[in-house]
């Protein structure tokens, strides 16, 4: 049992453990969407802060995991590709849940000013990293000193978002808009509370497990294909760690709760960002932001590429713009699908 734990795992294993992991992603987030949207009526939240702060948690458990593992069995481009990379596909949920949404374009029916100020929290927080790669390399116990000013910016950003004595910035409200409004039929009538958090809380730990046997699979794909650490990092990690924020935006459109499906990818982005602080403070060999190399500052200049034309189509809401999809999701697509080839060449 501890050569499973501690030593490089045959290929076939390796992609064996990947496609699990998905599946298994697949099915929980299914069920997250359920218990968050009457979690947030419960609490008075609402669909947006809910979803980007605990909703984005739970989906974010299992990057956080691999980035960590990564990061600590000395793999530090491994574990920065997972984070920025990850946030890129996420970005690419909202044009599948957009595609689920065939009436209108979803950020036309699903604007909303806190969607608006998280992903300029995002951008704040890539911008953040990049500044660090590019600043004197300075540790202080190991730890560079950006780590804890992210951190500082997440939480300040969240009390600010949080605490905001009104709204300065309305969205036009159209027939096509989806209004963040407790639902008359609660599905989970019958269960208390106390019970729903406690299974989001179980599912959540199921993501721990899985982003440890993730991270452990992408060791090996690394070693035993020769696949540069971007690559794995950034497409094949981060496409699994963006499984839950797909699975949940697609499956929020699906049950009419538009706002929970954008917020649950920004605010799962904004999360994801801190994996870099995660892996700076695993990673023992120095720096985690200067362990960076052309593939990663690749990746985070793309994840901030995408996040502004996300917040572009969240402002100028086309109705339905091009193919359907608006310029937004036809930009993001093209963005990605660039990314991958420049990664993988």
């Amino acid at each position: 049992m501890s050569s499973v734990v501690t030593q490089l795992w045959p290929l076939w294993l390796a992609v064996v453990v990947f496609l699990a992991a998905g599946g298994v992603t697949v099915v929980c987030s299914i069920r997250l969407v359920g218990l968050g949207d009457t979690l947030a009526d419960r609490t008075g939240w609402g669909e947006a802060l809910f979803g980007a702060v605990f909703f984005g948690l739970v989906t974010s458990l299992s990057g956080i995991v691999m980035t960590a593992a990564t990061a600590a069995a000395n793999l530090p481009q491994l574990a920065y590709s997972n984070a920025v990379g990850g946030i890129a596909v996420q970005t690419l949920a909202i044009v599948a849940a957009d595609a689920a949404h065939r009436r209108v374009n979803l950020e036309y029916a699903a604007a909303s000013e806190l969607n608006l100020l998280f992903g300029c929290l995002l951008i704040v927080l890539l911008s953040t990293a990049l500044l660090g790669s590019f600043s004197p390399e300075l540790t202080v116990l190991g730890i560079h000193p950006v780590s804890p000013i992210m951190v500082a910016f997440y939480f300040g950003g969240l009390k600010l978002i949080q605490g905001r004595e009104g709204p300065m910035w309305t969205a036009v409200v159209t027939r096509e808009t989806r209004l963040d409004r407790p639902e008359e039929d609660d599905p989970f009538g019958t269960r208390s509370s106390k019970s729903l958090a406690g299974e989001f809380a179980a599912i959540a730990v199921v993501a721990v497990l899985g982003g440890w046997a993730v991270a452990r699979a992408a060791e090996s794909v690394v070693t035993m294909t020769g696949l540069s650490e971007g690559f794995v990092g950034g497409v094949l990690m981060g496409g699994v760690n963006a499984l839950p924020e797909t699975v949940t935006a697609i499956t929020a459109v699906r049950r009419g709760a538009l706002t929970l499906a954008v917020a649950a990818v920004i605010g799962g982005n904004s999360l994801d960002a801190l994996n870099l602080v995660v892996g700076d403070v695993a990673f023992r060999g120095g720096s985690l932001f200067h362990a960076a190399g052309t593939d990663q500052l690749f990746l985070t200049t793309v994840a901030l590429l995408m996040t502004a034309v996300l917040l572009g189509g969240l402002l100028l809401r086309q109705r339905l713009g091009w193919w359907r999809l608006g310029f937004d999701g036809v930009l993001l697509a093209v963005i990605y699908g660039g990314t991958v080839i420049t990664l993988l060449y």
